[in-house]
């Protein structure tokens, strides 16, 4: 707080009432102050951001607060189930399949809101499916595909997808017994494919300069790279490189050279770049567009409502560049350059219809012509 830039601000948010009880309450307390001790309190807003603070000046180590809090939710979740052989269920679905695979996918990072989205929907589809079997006097091992069809004929039921998948976890474990409930085979992208959009937008991007920096930067890596929020959200300073004229910018395992008016643009935002939160915001902050919490980035949601208040629509342009992208460079390039999986790459040039055996072809036919 003695650091803040603006004491007055500093002094303003202790003053307020909620601010001023909650550090009273901590100081009366003897023990040290840590994040198991701040887990006991109510949670709030102003906790959150008293707990950014205390890590962000290194009272606190990191932690992965939506780690936590989904392992919270899932707990809560699992304990609310009455019966025992439902309970272990479901402990086995959400603790031991989808925490232990995300667990292992993050290593060291923290989950994106996505991830957390991903495994919220599907512990909460298992769990009311399981209430459905309840209420019709079912059991997993009970239930049939009749039973399971006339759930499916149900239009008011939700989570469709992801209770098919537990569906065929449970038979897979045989906790069911017969029950097939097919996938849905993605063929491609849903919504329009607007390239002249596209490119509208970005001149627009490149030319408003009464548009603030950060929001210009995140539409143009958005609509000309293909870009996913969670993935911009997470860029750092670090994944900027600057060489005399020459900017790069790295979203997979090879940097991408940035033309020259979104250059300039990168550049004038790793020398710009100011999160809102005044008071224990790091000098070595490496986000690349820092957040109103200490020590973190914009939240997706938030770039998500910046990008819809300047006439972006991140999921339809994403997948108008990124079907634009497949029909010009090879997958293997796409996902190198993008950081895309490589099956996702692949799919997205079968989608566009890209023919990379007929690129190669002439390719080699070029470069016998120049020879």
């Amino acid at each position: 707080m003695t650091s803040a830039e603006r004491p007055d601000v500093a002094l303003a948010w202790v003053s307020r009432s909620k601010a001023r009880d909650l550090l009273e309450h901590i100081g009366r307390d003897e023990r040290p102050v840590t994040h198991e001790v701040l887990d006991e309190l109510p949670p709030g807003k102003v906790l959150a951001h008293l707990r950014s603070v205390l890590v962000a000046t290194g009272t606190l180590p990191p932690r992965d607060e939506r780690l936590i809090a989904l392992e919270k939710r899932i707990t809560e979740t699992v304990q609310a189930r009455t019966d025992l052989a439902e309970r272990r269920i479901l402990h086995g679905y959400a603790v031991w399949h989808h925490m232990r695979r995300l667990r292992r996918r993050l290593g060291e990072d923290h989950a994106t809101r996505l991830q957390d989205l991903n495994v919220r929907c599907h512990v909460t589809a298992a769990d009311s499916f399981l209430t459905w079997l309840n209420r019709e006097g079912l059991t997993l091992g009970t239930c049939t595909q009749p039973d399971l069809e006339r759930w499916m004929a149900d239009a008011t039921v939700g989570y469709r997808d992801e209770t098919g998948h537990f569906v065929r976890w449970s038979v897979q474990h045989r906790h069911a017994n017969g029950l097939t409930y097919g996938t849905v085979r993605w063929t491609g992208p849903q919504g329009a494919i607007d390239s002249e959009k596209r490119w509208a937008d970005a001149r627009r991007l490149l030319a408003d300069d009464t548009l603030p920096t950060p929001d210009r930067v995140v539409g143009l890596l958005l609509i000309l790279y293909a870009q996913k929020i969670a993935t911009i959200s997470q860029l750092t300073v670090d994944d900027v490189h600057i060489d005399g004229d020459t900017v790069t910018i790295t979203f997979g395992s090879s940097p991408v050279v940035l033309p020259t008016p979104l250059a300039s643009l990168v550049r004038d935002l790793v020398a710009t770049r100011r999160g809102k939160a005044k008071i224990g915001t790091p000098d070595d902050c490496p986000w690349l567009f820092p957040g109103g919490h200490p020590g973190r980035p914009l939240t997706d949601s938030q770039i998500g409502k910046r990008l819809h208040s300047i006439g972006i629509r991140p999921k339809q342009d994403r997948s108008t560049a990124l079907f634009t992208l497949a029909t010009e460079l090879p997958a293997a390039i796409l996902a190198r350059m993008l950081g895309v999986h490589i099956k996702v790459a692949v799919q997205w040039q079968k989608a566009s219809a890209g023919d990379w055996a007929a690129y190669a072809a002439d390719v080699s036919c070029r470069s016998t012509e120049n020879r």
